[in-house]
């Protein structure tokens, strides 16, 4: 009903029971549920173009102003939010720096500000909100919460993001690892359907993503595609994880600046390094290259094991820097050379930048894709759960 609304525009009850094939009785009970939460609204009447006499019927549309699904992600070093409305369209998105090593409440704390400060700048309510996902950092399988005194599950959110955000906004909640839920994003949110894929995000910290024989993997243990952590030098920078040598110690962002930085280069930023990157500048270039070169035989050694169709390298630094995309892709080509393959394995940057994670979540919650075969549905709100927020 919300779809046939969202391609016909402002309906009459009549019309939309003939778009959706429902009978008036269902039809009328569907749309005053939806009229109660807010998701539709009473726009005109069709007096304007009805022939014959009786009394005009009531047209109904979309609700502009209401925000049914809230996608967050929790990055190390910032939290995105993205809000989406009846027809799955982004009405709101916007960002929340913090320190990384912030802790989780000040997180949500201002978690909750951003999404106040989105309501408010672009007029939205939360009144019919269906579902909330949640990207956050580490190996999480997916937990859910439906209000206050949720059941906890094994790989919960640290400090209770999930029972947080269940008890702020009265909805079901859905936890993941973000850049699982990038990887989601990648898959599901272009055109096309991806069966295979590798997902690697370059933000903040690194992580990665799997989809494997049309399906997004988690593993037995919430790990799978955790490709940050994989070891590329022994005795290289301790890293946040306590090994040395990981990828995220040469592949994050802050790494990346770190290595200019003692290569000699004055550069500070991400808008920095942007520049230099854009002006081919000779001693950027070789540590970039350097970059590349360990991220492709990463993916190439993933690339073996999983013979993906695709390999994507997400986060903004894949834009401002596509030197790294197109090393690691050379490396990639020259470690697989010897596999015999009819077609090569498609490397290309992410489309989504870094709001990936976010609108993945949001993809979660609306729990569409066959990507998500296996994945627990958000769970059903209780009947004692917490009036919601007026945002």
């Amino acid at each position: 009903m919300l779809s046939a609304l969202r391609a016909g525009g402002a309906l009459s009850r009549a019309a939309l029971a003939r778009r959706v094939g429902l009978s008036r009785t269902t039809l009328s009970e569907i749309t005053a549920n939806l009229l109660e939460r807010g998701a539709i609204v009473v726009v005109d009447t069709d007096a304007q173009t009805r022939s014959g006499s009786g009394r005009p019927a009531e047209r109904l549309a979309l609700d502009p102003g209401s925000g049914q699904f809230l996608g967050i992600d929790f990055g190390h070093r910032r939290v995105h939010a993205a809000v989406a409305d009846a027809s799955h369209e982004i009405i709101a998105a916007g960002v929340e720096p913090y320190d990384d090593q912030t802790g989780w409440s000040q997180r949500i704390t201002l978690a909750f500000a951003l999404i106040d400060s989105l309501c408010r700048e672009h007029s939205i309510h939360l009144g019919a909100l269906q579902a909330v996902g949640i990207g956050v950092p580490g190996p999480y399988s997916g937990t859910m919460a439906s209000g206050a005194g949720a059941a906890r599950r094994p790989h919960a959110a640290p400090e209770g993001v999930d029972s947080a955000f269940a008890e702020r906004f009265g909805a079901p909640v859905m936890v993941d690892n973000n850049t699982r839920l990038a990887a989601l994003a990648e898959a599901v949110l272009r055109p096309g359907e991806v069966r295979d894929l590798i997902y690697l995000r370059l933000s903040d910290g690194v992580g990665g993503g799997l989809v494997v024989a049309g399906r997004l993997v988690t593993g037995a243990r919430g790990i799978a595609g955790e490709l940050g952590h994989v070891t590329t030098d022994p005795a290289g920078v301790e890293c946040r994880c306590g090994k040395r040598g990981c990828l995220e110690t040469v592949a994050s962002v802050p790494a990346i600046l770190d290595r200019c930085r003692a290569a000699g280069i004055a550069i500070r930023t991400l808008d920095d390094l942007a520049v230099a990157a854009a002006k081919a500048d000779p001693a950027v270039d070789v540590v970039l290259r350097d970059v590349g070169a360990t991220v492709g035989r990463v993916l190439a050694a993933a690339a073996m094991v999983l013979d993906p169709a695709e390999v994507v390298i997400g986060g903004e630094i894949a834009h401002i820097a596509p030197v790294i995309v197109e090393q690691a892709a050379a490396t990639l080509r020259y470690e697989l050379y010897s596999v015999p393959m009819a077609e090569p394995v498609v490397m290309r940057a992410g489309q989504l930048r870094d709001s990936d994670g976010a609108l993945g979540a949001l993809a979660a919650t609306f729990h569409q894709s066959p990507l998500l075969v296996g994945y627990p549905e958000p769970a059903t709100a209780v009947e004692d759960q917490p009036q919601r927020s007026a945002l």
